[in-house]
């Protein structure tokens, strides 16, 4: 029997294996809020910034440009898609400021795979839908998170304020891709901020078609 994370990382080589060479050019018509993501990272110098399944690079290559002071980091459980991550990222000539490794998402270490215990940005796009133990890897993004950090998450909503027929055909379009709408997803931010040392802003965009969350977990004393 394959180990769990073996048979995850099969399975979307096999979703990507082709996708990945139109990935960029066809996401960026429904994968909404990620610009605004990267704008709201904002790292200070030497800050260190993970991205959690990080598919073809393409939101790391754009955060390091927009911030040549921050150190990038990114995982993802797909060789294929690490494949393409890297090739885009010796094109952009970024190399020297973008490490990138193999990793699973709900189970990783930042020491092993970079010498990093903790970061001081993680962000989360579009993954959490295609991750079925979504909480567990939320919690490890959290535990990874350095004290005054930010965890950004954006990714589909429950589609509340669209209309019933299109949120129908979005679902039964994003399921071929393996890919699931988190309907709890704002139920678990609200239990996040309950916890003792952390402060979530949870935004509704596009008519609730995406969701977008800031967690900030508190400095220490």
């Amino acid at each position: 029997m394959a180990h769990p994370t073996a048979s995850a990382a099969q399975h979307m080589d096999a979703i990507y294996r082709y996708q990945r060479y139109v990935y960029d050019a066809t996401r960026k018509f429904y994968l909404l809020g990620r610009d605004r993501l990267i704008g709201d990272l904002a790292p200070g110098p030497g800050d260190r910034v993970l991205e959690v399944a990080c598919g073809t690079g393409r939101n790391l290559i754009a955060a390091a440009r927009r911030y040549p002071q921050g150190r990038f980091f990114g995982f993802d459980i797909s060789a294929a898609m690490l494949e393409t991550a890297g090739s885009s990222i010796a094109r952009a000539r970024l190399g020297d400021r973008i490490r990138i490794a193999a990793g699973d998402a709900t189970d990783f270490s930042g020491e092993r795979l970079f010498g990093t215990a903790a970061f001081d940005r993680i962000c989360i796009s579009y993954a959490l839908s295609m991750i079925p133990p979504w909480k567990g890897a939320l919690q490890q993004a959290l535990g990874a998170l350095a004290p005054g950090g930010r965890l950004l998450i954006v990714d589909f909503g429950g589609q509340e304020r669209l209309p019933r027929w299109f949120k129908r055909l979005l679902r039964a379009w994003l399921a071929q891709f393996s890919v699931e709408p988190r309907d709890a997803l704002t139920a678990e931010l609200d239990r996040i901020a309950a916890m003792p040392g952390y402060s979530v802003r949870c935004t509704p965009l596009y008519r609730g078609y995406a969701v977008y969350a800031v967690v900030t977990k508190q400095p220490t004393a």
